[in-house]
């Protein structure tokens, strides 16, 4: 991604989540590769079987440790996180896409 796009010109957004028991070190490690790539906003939510037919829950997350992650990803450069057990892709994006576009 760097090499198509060096500097961006528009928050970089993505979405990631605990989904298949990935450990907190594993979620630490994608977030540094995503701020490797220059990836500005981050959403972590935790996967919840929607149905007993889906697949089940590996892990549970407790909210205490989304708290940590988002404090991680703003130690990392995150412009804006959102994490937390119910957090999905477009989690309050009318908030955090100003806020990241104001600081560039």
């Amino acid at each position: 991604m760097s090499e198509i796009l060096p500097q961006p010109t528009r928050p970089l957004p993505l979405q990631a989540g605990v989904k298949l028991g990935e450990t907190d070190d594993e979620v630490i490690e994608v977030m540094q590769r995503m701020r490797e790539h220059q990836v500005d906003m981050l959403t972590l939510g935790q996967y919840l079987q929607p149905s007993r037919s889906h697949l089940p829950v590996q892990r549970f997350v407790h909210p205490d440790a989304f708290v940590w992650f988002a404090e991680q990803g703003l130690k990392m450069g995150f412009k804006n996180v959102a994490s937390g057990p119910l957090v999905r892709s477009s989690y309050h994006a009318d908030k955090q896409v100003p806020a990241v576009v104001s600081t560039r």
